[in-house]
């Protein structure tokens, strides 16, 4: 890991500390990114300062690239094979307590936020997408396990996934709803929150404790969009290249608005429930680090830019925001109009946006099911090292 002194020279060169730029402008920065090593260092306690982190944000992915690294899990690994626990529930012991401990370290932030920040995210098995019942379920036992006010337990955004965020929100259980990519989804995740923050005052929890996030992943947009506009080849399909992540995203922006309002005027549907407390669901940009190495590689940061969102990002992207990146005031807002002449344009040129939408879902699912299946297979291998595994 890059020495903490480097990391704050780096972030305040020639005077400036670009991260505390961007926080200042309203946008919450996330660490995509978590491992026991980062825990028992002091790496993440440290960049919470250091970087302005206010919340974490985890998948298999992380979780099985933590595992294969160093030897920090050995312990546990080996006192659970001699224990007999089987795979799955070695997979939930050791991620659930990463979590929990980072849940800790964040408890601090959580609290200086009134919970708005200090978050950290675990994804329910991605073998679920399709279950609304079994995604309930292991919502619940996830929330039980970890124990902490400040989860974030993650739900797909696809239709089997959008009862069940209402349902997990009606539990008083906080939710991170991913693998958002249209706007139509995003109106029916909204739809979902709202719906579950109605069920949750109902059945008696105090809503104001209740945060969400509806995370819309951005530079997988461009690479699909990129990919199709490459295949036309004519001149004004090249001419859109690399524009339909950030219009996407500043759209989702505006789709927020009209549905939550401001915090000074809310909005019809809303109001009654921010007079009793409740906190309006953040849009959240993941997969913000570029794809494309022609693109410059904070442009999913500094193009994003507005109050009452948060970006999560590998500690890469992190570090190059805090480098050269180049925060400007509000990059959303102002931008409604052209973000939706570049969908026009898309459309006139023949790319078919509900078949980008609907093949990035289904690939979400089908990568989250394979980094499932990742993890799993790293933890056998690791169990397959242990003296009970040699007897």
């Amino acid at each position: 890991m890059t020495d903490s002194t480097e990391n704050s020279t780096a972030a305040t060169d020639s005077g400036r500390d670009r991260l505390a730029e961007l926080t200042a402008q309203g946008v919450s920065l996330w660490l995509d990114d978590l491992s026991r090593e980062r825990i028992r260092s002091g790496n993440l306690a440290e960049l919470l300062t250091s970087k302005h982190i206010s919340g974490v944000t985890t998948n298999p992915t992380i979780f099985a690239g933590a595992l294969a690294k160093g030897d920090a899990y050995n312990a546990q690994v080996a006192e659970l094979a001699a224990q007999g626990t089987k795979l799955d529930d070695v997979v939930t012991a050791l991620t659930t307590d990463d979590v929990r401990d980072a849940c800790d370290i964040l408890k601090p932030v959580f609290d200086a936020t009134g919970g708005v920040d200090g978050r950290v995210s675990i994804e329910v098995e991605p073998g679920l997408a399709k279950d609304t019942d079994g995604t309930i379920a292991q919502a619940k036992e996830l929330s039980k396990i970890v124990d902490r006010p400040n989860l974030l337990v993650k739900i797909p955004a696809t239709k089997e996934g959008l009862p069940a965020i209402t349902e997990v929100l009606g539990e008083g259980i906080s939710v991170n709803v991913t693998l958002i990519f249209s706007l139509e989804r995003y109106g029916e995740v909204i739809d979902a929150y709202i719906a579950g923050v109605r069920k949750a005052k109902e059945n008696g929890n105090v809503i104001s404790e209740l945060v969400s996030v509806a995370s819309f992943f951005v530079s997988r947009v461009d690479a699909e969009i990129d990919k199709r506009l490459k295949a036309l080849g004519t001149p004004e399909a090249q001419s859109l290249l690399g524009q339909a992540a950030i219009a996407n995203a500043r759209l989702a922006f505006q789709l927020f608005e009209q549905r939550f309002g401001t915090t000074d005027e809310p909005s019809q549907e809303w109001a009654d429930l921010a007079a009793a407390g409740a906190k309006v669901q953040r849009p959240l940009w993941a997969s913000t680090g570029v794809k494309d190495p022609a693109y410059d590689d904070t442009r999913y940061v500094v193009d994003l830019v507005t109050a009452n969102t948060v970006n999560t990002a590998p500690e890469k992207t992190i570090d190059a925001v805090a480098d050269h990146g180049e925060i400007s005031g509000d990059a959303v807002r102002h931008a409604y109009s052209q973000a939706s002449s570049t969908f026009s344009s898309l459309e006139a040129v023949g790319i078919d946006l509900a078949d980008v939408f609907e093949v990035l879902e289904t690939e979400g699912v089908e990568k989250f099911a394979a980094s499932w299946t990742e993890l799993l297979d790293t933890v056998r291998g690791e169990l397959e090292k242990t003296p009970a595994a040699q007897q």
